[in-house]
């Protein structure tokens, strides 16, 4: 397969699956990746509180929070994956790691002294959010570098997504007892920690890239512009790939007014304490990692496509179902939604991405990444604003409705194309 040229190149012998080190390498990754993910899902519920409660801004600017750190995907998410293409992708991710904790060290420090502003508090976030850009696009691209076997290559991505789903989930549920138990300033600077700890992990990582492929061509005047097109046109001509990530874009939209929504709607709404809202958010913690251990399953029984499809029904009834719950009143079924929704989910994202590291040549694989981010990613901050006029115009219950019953829209964007084609073919 393609994939295999990119651990050739990679210096050393390789062995059946990839480079000597490649196991002990992806446990340095996955604990790095899992501590940077968890502490970074803290701020989906220290974030908004910090500014509702301790700010004192309405609910719909503080809704205003996810735009300014996925908003630089709108601007840096095309370039990223051109000028990640030319560097060596560790590099970036320990860098980008340390220009989040700086900026998050700034947050709490500025907190805890009373000096924090709410731009200010926009403005560091938005920093948060450009490492965040670079990252993303170095790491989606990394594996490969250690896996040349597409069963590896699979497994690793569910071994990553796992780490990333429990992360979404618990990192929520855990900031909550955290900020009940001392503050939301003082849980922003825990996060601190966790991005360090993911800087010393990948630096301990002992496979060194060899020198990025893209370095042998020269840089010509506009030679961004010119990488930037190359990825953008084999996405769109691909008949797999602009499906898969059209449809992840859109259903991002949608789900960032449920999230961006939820916190403030279980508190003002559903009347729940900061431990409730941090159980109810993080429930998904249950679906996800099942989900990531069953597609790999699903996969070898029905074909990527097919598990494309099943993943993404899944999770857009669970979504549906948390606003129905939420008008009855009823916890345990917004809980029960949420736990569903993040089970699809889980079957969605890692056979997503196998996808793209297998039918993208090695040479463009970082620019297809970065097509796939900012398409997806890039929706996070449109999704943001889209809340917050909602919540302005008809309140938070309205921004849940209109985002759940929203990302249904997704599936019929899925199953077009090659995606079409192969979910109609008989299963062998």
């Amino acid at each position: 397969m393609q994939i295999d040229s990119v651990s050739e190149s990679a210096g050393p012998p390789v062995t059946v699956g990839g480079v000597p080190t490649a196991g002990r390498d992806f446990a340095m990754l996955w604990a790095g990746q899992s501590m940077s993910l968890i502490g970074s899902k803290f701020m989906v519920l220290a974030l908004p509180l910090l500014a509702f409660t301790t700010l004192g801004v309405s609910a719909a600017r503080a809704a205003l929070l996810p735009f300014a750190l996925f908003g630089p995907w709108l601007v840096l998410g095309l370039p990223a994956g051109a000028v990640v293409e030319r560097l060596r992708r560790r590099t970036v991710m320990v860098v980008s790691d340390t220009i989040q904790a700086v900026a998050y060290l700034a947050i709490a420090v500025l907190g805890a002294l009373r000096l924090l502003s709410f731009p200010a508090m926009l403005i560091l976030v938005c920093v948060a959010g450009c490492g965040a850009v670079f990252f993303q696009v170095a790491y989606t691209s990394y594996l490969p570098v250690l896996y040349s076997d597409p069963a590896l290559l699979h497994r690793g991505n569910a071994r990553l997504f796992v780490s990333e789903s429990v992360g979404r989930a618990v990192g929520p549920a855990v900031a909550g007892f955290l900020i009940r138990l001392t503050s939301a300033t003082f849980t922003v600077a825990s996060v601190v920690v966790t991005f360090s700890v993911s800087v010393l992990t990948l630096l301990l990582i002992r496979h060194r890239e060899p020198a990025p492929l893209r370095n042998a061509a020269p840089r010509r005047r506009g030679w961004i512009q010119r990488d930037v097109r190359e990825g953008l046109r084999f996405v769109l001509r691909h008949g797999q790939l602009e499906p898969v990530i059209f449809c992840g874009a859109v259903y991002v939209l949608f789900l960032t007014m449920v999230e961006g929504s939820l916190v403030l709607y279980c508190r003002e709404v559903l009347g729940l304490s900061v431990a409730g809202i941090g159980i109810v958010v993080g429930a998904a913690a249950v679906g996800y990692p099942l989900g990531n251990v069953v597609s790999g399953r699903l996969v070898r029984r029905l074909a990527p496509p097919r598990t494309l499809v099943v993943g993404a029904a899944i999770s857009v009834a669970g979504l549906v179902t948390m606003p129905v719950a939420g008008h009855a009143g009823s916890v345990l079924g917004l809980i029960a939604g949420s736990v569903v929704h993040a089970f699809g989910e889980g079957i969605f994202g890692p056979t997503g991405l196998t996808l793209r590291q297998t039918v993208s040549p090695p040479e463009i694989l970082v620019r297809v990444n970065s097509v796939a981010r900012f398409l997806t990613w890039g929706m996070a901050p449109m999704g943001s604003l889209l809340a917050a006029v909602t919540i302005g115009l008809g309140g938070l219950s309205t921004s849940i409705w209109v985002g759940a019953i929203g990302t249904s829209l997704c599936l019929p964007i899925l199953v077009r194309r090659g995606i079409r084609a192969d979910f109609i073919r008989p299963v062998r």
